[in-house]
């Protein structure tokens, strides 16, 4: 079908028909997957070439909202079935072509970060957390007169900011190799230069005693307190941060020599 509309120079009816096609690909590689059949992935071969010529026929006809879509759609697939280090190509891809939209593409740069963290690439979602909070500080809406971000963008700065501190936590990076923005980071929390008025505006002001106590267990290898501040912060985080901040309980009970 989708042959044929091309032939018409029907571009829309080609792109849709390669959707469908690409769905019904996907849905028998499932089926498959749910039997436990033995399988050598053809299916979802063909699903990813449909779902690519469908998103080159989007982008053609200057449509990156439609391209980006199923750019999600092809990753979040490959995420469900245990592929992370697939789907980042595909989440990466939606973030380059979300450029006019801010909020859209800091969801994709999330996503990326998320499969980084389930392919235990703690360094490289440090890294795009980096890029989304500096995005925000770019990009976002602020108030006027400051360069404070509002609305949805100061809850991404804040999940941004209590994940870098997790992950800087848990890769404990020696001085030398610490990058100027992350010691910029951790300088917030520690007790030395600690002054209230300098607070992180757009942490909740319980979230930020905890972290900072948090970085302190950590500095002085408190392994009790440690223990006793997870408690405490688990309910103000995601599931995604309380795996983190469990990673950096457990390295601190037995270090595994796996840092930065």
């Amino acid at each position: 079908m989708a042959r044929c509309e091309q032939t018409l120079f029907n571009a829309p009816g080609e792109a849709l028909a390669l959707t469908d096609a690409a769905r019904l690909f996907l849905s028998s590689e499932k089926e498959i997957r749910a039997l436990q059949a033995p399988s050598f992935d053809e299916h979802l071969q063909a699903a990813l070439n449909c779902y690519s010529f469908a998103i080159k026929v989007y982008i053609e006809m200057n449509q990156p909202v439609m391209a980006a879509s199923l750019c999600l759609e092809l990753g979040n697939a490959l995420k469900e079935m245990n592929r992370p280090g697939e789907a980042i190509v595909h989440f990466q891809r939606a973030a380059e072509l979300q450029t006019q939209m801010p909020i859209e593409a800091l969801l994709s740069m999330g996503e990326i970060a998320t499969c980084k963290i389930l392919t235990r690439d703690y360094d490289g979602a440090l890294s795009v957390f980096t890029e989304m909070q500096l995005m925000c500080q770019e990009r976002g809406l602020q108030l006027p007169g400051t360069t404070s971000p509002i609305g949805a963008f100061l809850d991404i700065v804040a999940k941004c900011e209590i994940s870098r501190v997790l992950l800087l936590m848990l890769l404990e990076p020696p001085p030398q190799k610490l990058l100027p923005e992350h010691a910029q980071t951790l300088e917030r929390y520690a007790w030395e230069s600690f002054d209230p008025h300098s607070q992180v505006t757009f942490l909740p002001e319980n979230v930020f005693l905890l972290l900072q106590s948090i970085v302190m267990a950590c500095q002085e290898k408190d392994t009790e307190s440690l223990k006793s501040l997870q408690t405490e912060l688990w309910p103000f985080l995601t599931a995604e941060q309380n795996h983190l901040l469990h990673l950096v309980v457990l390295e601190r009970i037995a270090p595994s020599g796996q840092g930065i």
